[in-house]
């Protein structure tokens, strides 16, 4: 039985008021995001991932997806049910079975995911839901007062949560009569409308909602009493200089800086590239970058120093390790860098394969004392922390 998870994280994402968008925020050392798009992806029963992101993160998606699934991100639309229908559009034509997802959900278990997929293959449409243990009033609100008007028997009252699993049949229906006019909060409900009986999965509130602060506090909070994760932390340092002269681009972190002059290197000469290998092949014990891609080897000549980055980030996710954060200072008389600082961070970021706010880098100068003092070189320094990846032991 073919299973495709669409796990929808489509919306801004800013009630909660943190300043980036809700998916990016960590818990348990990693997004929101990342946290449920692994507990689809890792899981034996599901193939593949489909993620629903807004525009600006689809373009360049902070999602490190695990080996041996098929994943693939989708742009979202102006409600959930057209970025639930615009991932519909891109599920292999194999599946048979939809599970739909909120991202703001990353506790749930695989447990329910299993219990989701059984349901929904059985019955054709089934929720995961919690049932309620409080005392259930219908009210009347006028401008002055709220009043009662019945107590409903809370047996007959469940909170709809995710995952939402559907025959693709079923779900094809659901999202034909969306695109019709129809609107809904979710599927379940479209799928309701369209005829169909949807089964309830018994959850329970554990598998919390990240909506406001408190909510992710308690996920904060529950996820400490985990096992950690993480096995092992390793940090390297780097440092690298170059001569500046005239006819030479001046390259750092892969953006091009205006300058009159320019390092001169056997590659592009790259500083906070180079001295950002040196620090995570360092702290790896994988040698430098000199070991690795010598100047006395053609085939560096005029290399990307980008590139060359990118090859060790490889060579240090075959040891089992990740990337944590990067913190870079550049020494650099003029000119000023403050201006390319954000571009730097975003490309080093996509490189290393984390957040850009993981990403450090600082502008200083050596006021006027040695070669870089006297604009005659440009020197970087660079700490990098990996962390051991917590599938891999020491």
């Amino acid at each position: 039985m073919h299973v495709t998870a669409i796990i929808a994280a489509g919306g801004a994402g800013l009630r909660l008021g943190a300043g980036v968008p809700k998916q990016l925020l960590e818990v348990g050392e990693i997004s929101i995001l990342q946290r449920s798009v692994l507990a689809f992806g890792d899981h034996p029963d599901v193939n593949e991932v489909i993620v629903v992101l807004p525009p600006d993160l689809a373009a360049a998606p902070p999602i490190e997806p695990s080996d041996g699934w098929g994943f693939a991100v989708v742009v979202g639309g102006a409600r959930r049910q057209d970025s639930v229908a615009n991932a519909f559009k891109a599920i292999s034509p194999d599946t048979e079975i939809v599970l739909i997802h909120d991202a703001a959900r990353p506790l749930v278990t695989g447990e329910l995911i299993s219990r989701t997929i059984e349901a929904a293959a059985r019955h054709g449409a089934a929720i995961a839901a919690q049932p309620v243990s409080d005392t259930v009033k219908r009210v009347r609100r006028t401008a002055a007062v709220v009043e009662v008007v019945e107590t409903i028997p809370r047996d007959s009252i469940f909170l709809a949560q995710t995952p939402q699993g559907f025959r693709v049949d079923v779900l094809r229906e659901a999202i034909a009569l969306g695109e019709s006019g129809v609107e809904a909060t979710d599927e379940a409900a479209l799928a309701e409308r369209a005829g169909h009986v949807v089964h309830i999965v018994e959850a329970t509130a554990k598998n919390l909602k990240i909506t406001t602060a408190d909510d992710l506090m308690e996920a904060r909070r529950r996820l400490s009493n985990e096992p950690i994760r993480i096995m092992a932390e390793r940090v390297g340092t780097g440092y690298d200089l170059h001569r500046l002269v005239e006819g030479r681009p001046l390259l750092l972190g892969g953006i091009e800086i205006p300058s009159p002059r320019g390092a001169l290197g056997h590659s592009d000469a790259d500083v906070v590239c180079h001295a950002a290998t040196d620090a995570i092949l360092g702290a790896a014990s994988l040698g430098d970058i000199g070991g690795h891609f010598p100047d006395s080897d053609p085939r560096w000549k005029d290399a990307s120093s980008l590139d060359l980055l990118r090859q060790a980030v490889a060579m240090v996710h075959k040891t089992g390790f990740r990337v944590v954060n990067l913190d870079v200072v550049v020494i650099l008389e003029k000119p000023k860098i403050a201006p390319h600082l954000l571009r730097i961070r975003t490309q080093l970021a996509r490189v290393l394969e984390i957040l850009v706010e993981r990403v450090s880098v600082k502008g200083k100068t050596n006021e006027g004392v040695d070669a870089v003092g006297r604009g005659e070189a440009i020197a970087a320094h660079a700490v990098a922390l990996l962390a051991l990846h917590p599938e891999r032991d020491l």
